[in-house]
């Protein structure tokens, strides 16, 4: 049973929870979240705060057991010291946080995902597959003549579902799914996985594996000399991905998001330069990934100052109202979901070039 959240009184600020990865295999995404995040609070406070307070956030690590994460949100939910959740995490956090959120403050999860989230107060920034990965899909058939695929995952929701929901795209859109291979999170037994491939008749690897984890199986992959003759369309990489794994991994290796740096835009090259210049030359790497924790703080300012109110109720009135400017342009929030440009990209070196916008 979901306890009652305790209202603070005559706080002068809006508190949230800023639920990131510092441990863990998506532990690798974590000071680029981090840093995102607080150049979201520095520009929102410049800005005036949300309904005239300040925001102040509260980072917790959502790379922590599963059982920690749920009682630390709780703990802050319903002691009344946040007054929502915001965050890039993974599914299997986000699984276990909606229990402790739904119908007492709101929550914007960040992270590109696997779809179907429909609990109560939770809105979601990231991408599904049928914004990112079933347009980046055709586009590989269509310009490479790319169908026959298989699946390297991580054993989690994440992967399983949309391995799951990308069979049934198959059957119907042209493309084969001959094989698939999963692998516990922070695993470095890719053998299985690595022969499966070698025995297939599968032309690339559709790869849903997290943070480390993925650099570690992509070094595996060129060892073995399967960059020679198969692609890889990695759903959950960015450019620390590409720095841990090497130069070397990254031949044939491709991506779809919402953001890369490499997008000219002027909101986007605006926010490049901004970043360089608070965190300097030796920031950590500026990604997607981060960069979605910029949007969904801007996403939950955005929802509250619509609403004059941060009660869920007021925030659902108002929401199909709602759309801000940020990095990826305009963003409008449709249901409890964004629409946003998406684009397909490739791995040059360490660094992505943006080949194609892709049409949903």
């Amino acid at each position: 049973m979901v306890r009652p959240v305790a209202r603070s009184r005559g706080r002068e600020t809006v508190d949230i929870a800023l639920l990131i990865p510092s441990s863990g295999p998506a532990g690798l995404f974590g000071p680029s979240t981090e840093a995102c995040a607080t150049l979201a609070v520095e520009d929102i406070n410049a800005a005036g705060g949300i309904l005239d307070r300040p925001v102040r956030l509260h980072p917790v690590d959502a790379g922590a057991p599963l059982p920690t994460v749920a009682a630390e949100i709780d703990r802050l939910v319903r002691t009344g010291r946040v007054d929502g959740v915001v965050g890039w995490h993974l599914s299997n956090a986000r699984k276990v946080v909606t229990p402790v959120t739904a119908g007492r403050v709101p929550y914007v999860y960040t992270t590109f995902y696997e779809g179907g989230e429909d609990s109560d107060g939770v809105y979601m920034v990231g991408e599904t597959p049928d914004q990112q990965l079933f347009p980046a899909l055709r586009w590989l058939r269509s310009e490479l003549g790319i169908t026959r695929w298989c699946v390297v995952g991580n054993d989690y929701v994440w992967p399983r579902e949309t391995a799951r929901v990308t069979r049934e795209f198959a059957w119907g859109g042209g493309i084969d799914v001959v094989g698939e291979s999963y692998v516990p999170l922070g695993g470095r037994d890719f053998g299985a996985a690595l022969d499966m491939v070698r025995e297939s008749s599968a032309q690339g690897v559709l790869l849903f594996m997290v943070g480390a984890d993925c650099a570690a199986f992509n070094r595996a992959f060129a060892r073995a000399g399967l960059d020679e003759r198969r692609i890889r369309l990695s759903m959950m990489i960015g450019e620390d991905v590409l720095y841990a794994g090497g130069a070397e991994s990254t031949r044939g290796l491709y991506t779809a998001s919402g953001y890369f740096e490499s997008v000219v835009s002027p909101e986007g090259m605006d926010f490049g330069s901004r970043y360089t210049r608070r965190f300097g030359t030796f920031a950590p790497a500026l990604n997607n990934i981060g960069e979605s924790c910029y949007e969904g703080l801007l996403l939950f300012a955005s929802l509250a100052e619509a609403a004059r109110s941060l009660d869920l109720r007021d925030i659902e009135r108002h929401a199909h109202h709602v759309s801000y400017g940020g990095p990826r342009g305009e963003v409008r929030v449709r249901g409890a979901h964004t629409t946003q440009p998406v684009f397909l990209a490739d791995a040059d070196a360490l660094h992505f070039s943006v080949l194609a916008e892709l049409s949903a």
